[in-house]
């Protein structure tokens, strides 16, 4: 059985920016991926990222604003895209400050 994605959704900005999101249902958990779900959010301009959350095997669940990456924990999808969409909301708020 083969990963269904179970979620996508993406929007370009004004300022020509992307916000991209994808999340996908494994057919089992994992150590990794405890959860069933790959996932891939994406906020960025210009080929560039500036703010992402996924979790890519031998990394786990972890964001990545600006240049910084940390572990991310996850606790469900809403709260996933929750949480995502408040770190987008912070970084452009202050790029115009």
């Amino acid at each position: 059985m083969k990963a269904i994605r179970i979620f996508y959704d993406k929007a370009v900005l004004p300022d020509g920016s992307i916000v991209e999101m994808t999340i996908w249902q494994l057919p089992f958990a994992s150590s990794e991926r405890a959860h069933g779900l790959k996932y891939s959010l994406f906020y960025g301009r210009d080929g560039k990222r500036i703010v992402g959350y996924d979790n890519e095997l031998g990394k786990r669940d972890h964001k990545h604003v600006r240049e910084v990456e940390s572990s991310y924990q996850f606790l469900s999808v809403d709260q996933l895209v929750a949480d995502f969409l408040a770190d987008v909301e912070r970084v452009k708020n202050e790029r115009h400050e």
